[in-house]
């Protein structure tokens, strides 16, 4: 499987890996989607951005149930950005899934984000349940 975030979004678009001609438009696409995703909360909050091949999606985000919308966002974004339909009703197609994919990671990020338990949330679960085990009240 390809890890390079450049090569996946090329084999998405239909670019051959070996192929580098077009290799500075894409990552300027990719590097602008990936402001939209910190935006909207997905990947690392100061931002994220590639140079090259080397980078992969497990430095943007961690694997999970997340990765895969990720790429596919990705793709339909850089799709729309670095070679758009020229139909309208494939372009509106397009759009359409790129925004339920938005949707979609927008409501992971905010469940994730209801979901985190800081240190002193265990500390204070830890201490009702001390105190209740010694004051045997279960």
């Amino acid at each position: 499987m390809i890890d390079s975030i450049l090569n996946t979004t090329k084999k998405l678009l239909g670019i051959a890996e070996e192929n580098t001609e077009f290799d500075l438009d894409i990552i300027l696409h990719i590097n602008s989607v990936f402001t939209i995703l910190t935006q909207l909360g997905v990947g690392p909050s100061k931002g994220f951005s590639i140079l090259d091949s080397s980078a992969v999606w497990s430095d943007f985000i961690p694997e999970g149930e997340m990765m895969e919308a990720v790429k596919s966002y990705m793709a339909c974004k850089v799709r729309m950005l670095f070679d758009p339909p020229t139909s309208s009703t494939t372009m509106q197609a397009l759009q359409n899934m790129c925004n339920e994919l938005e949707w979609r990671l927008n409501v992971l990020c905010d469940t994730a984000a209801d979901e985190v338990i800081t240190v002193d949330d265990v500390v204070t679960i830890i201490d009702k349940v001390l105190g209740a085990i010694l004051n045997e009240k279960y």
